[in-house]
């Protein structure tokens, strides 16, 4: 295919323009500082809550309260990756106009998703808690934590989004120096909320919806700041019809995914909660730990949508198929570090969340069974994220769908009730990860949604 040129307002733009492996990980590492001091949220409260109130409340701030709020934040984040994605191919792309009306969209979805999902989080996640069968000790705790956490549910979508926002014109620092503020923050507030006014899980969540807050105040000024294309003007914040069908097409698949991901989860979690209080606070401890390579990998996704987003805006295809071929790479080598890492150290970082010998027993078993799998994961992000940053979503998320959610479903309702032991609950991981990764590998090798995106788009006569 023809490539476009550059024209000379283009600059230097080193994600369409620089060697690919440098700035695949100039790009990298800033998200993924991002993503970890993100994480560091809900992990700060863990660990406090774990050390200073007891495996109840540890299990109360995991587990199924964690399941159950992606379920919503999970629907709207990738219903709104959908912009990110348009934005980063017209930036690329340099149609300003376009730039500017998709910031704009994308700001009205954040304002009417975000106040959707409080109401409906605070009302009804308490509920789905004691349908799950959570444990009645813990009940409470949970009840107290989903319901002061789901206040935060709207500064929460308007960060993500607006760091979506920044991340698809390629700057991934901001973002970063931002949520390292936050975390700061809610580590203050969790260790005098918690542990000095004894507030408990109450205290954590609270702590946590303030650093929210603040995050959503540092980026909304940011780009409302900014004298770039992407500025974003508060009088202007309004639904563009044509740009809101674009992200639909793109993000709904990609929200969707997210609700059945977490849905499958939580028939994973209502397994678990049969095996009792221990092996749900070895979970939650798990889940935290987990949660690095999960920043990780998704990082990496991140960076994959942007370059290919913007690559195929500016008509660069054979440098989209290299960028693909250099990000597996990185993430192969980071994923097997960490998985190495994670077990070899398993019982001492499992011992920073609690002291009990049985939870850490329970703990110990899960990670060796699962770190190392995650290597399968590996095509799953970056071959989606890759598809997704060109715009080809619909498919991607059926092989999703069906390679995890629906298999894994199949697995925990016929077979595990015959063998019902943690390790059978844990191994639907595993199989549908290697299903799914298998699935991929020949859907992006065929080649032919490279095509389809590039006539949807009408990029193609820029080629």
């Amino acid at each position: 295919m023809k490539q476009r040129r550059l024209s000379p307002n283009d600059g230097g733009n080193g994600i369409t323009e620089g060697v690919i492996w440098k700035q695949l990980l100039l790009f990298f590492f800033p998200i993924l500082l991002g993503t970890f001091f993100q994480q560091l949220y809900n992990t700060a409260d863990a660990i406090i809550v774990g050390k200073f109130v007891g495996k109840e409340a540890l299990a109360a701030v995991g587990g199924a309260t964690g399941n159950l709020i992606n379920l919503l934040v999970g629907f709207f984040v990738g219903l709104s990756s959908g912009a990110s994605v348009i934005i980063s191919q017209y930036y690329g792309a340099r149609k300003n106009a376009e730039v500017s009306a998709s910031v704009h969209t994308a700001a009205a979805l954040a304002l009417a998703g975000g106040l959707l999902m409080t109401v409906l989080s605070y009302f009804l996640l308490p509920g789905f808690l004691v349908t799950m069968g959570t444990p009645v000790e813990i009940l409470d705790q949970a009840s107290t934590y989903t319901r002061i956490i789901s206040l935060g549910m709207l500064p929460s979508l308007i960060y993500n989004i607006g760091s979506g926002i920044l991340r698809a014109i390629g700057d991934s620092r901001r973002p970063l120096y931002f949520l390292i503020a936050c975390c700061l923050f809610n580590i203050v507030a969790d260790v005098l909320l918690v542990v000095g006014a004894n507030m408990g899980v109450a205290g954590a969540a609270l702590a946590t919806i303030l650093s929210q807050l603040l995050s959503a105040v540092l980026v909304i000024v940011t780009l409302c700041r900014t004298q770039q294309s992407y500025q974003l003007r508060p009088r202007e914040i309004r639904f563009h019809g044509a740009i809101l069908q674009r992200i639909l097409q793109i993000g709904f698949p990609a929200g969707l995914q997210s609700v059945l991901y977490s849905v499958s989860n939580i028939i994973i979690q209502a397994s678990m909660n049969v095996f009792g209080t221990d092996v749900l606070a070895a979970w939650t401890a798990y889940g935290k730990l987990s949660d690095l390579y999960w920043m990780i990998i998704s990082a990496f996704g991140i960076a994959i949508t942007t370059f290919t987003g913007q690559n195929f805006g500016a008509g660069k295809y054979d440098r989209m198929h290299k960028s693909v071929r250099v990000c597996l790479l990185l993430s192969t080598i980071a994923t097997v570090l960490l998985s190495s890492v994670l077990m070899l150290g398993a019982r001492v970082f499992l011992g920073m969340f609690t002291n009990d010998e049985i939870v850490l027993d329970y703990g110990v078993t899960i990670m060796w069974m699962l770190v190392p799998s995650y290597v399968t994961y590996i095509c799953i992000e970056i071959l989606s994220g890759a598809v997704r940053g060109a715009g080809d979503t619909l498919i991607p998320t059926i092989v999703n769908l069906t390679g995890i959610c629906v298999l894994r479903v199949i697995w925990i309702w016929f077979v595990v009730p015959s063998h019902n032991t943690v390790e059978c609950v844990l191994f639907s991981y595993p199989l549908t990860w290697v299903v799914t990764s298998v699935a991929f590998v020949i859907y992006y090798l065929k080649g032919g949604w490279l095509q389809r995106c590039i006539q949807k788009s009408g990029l193609e006569k820029q080629a």
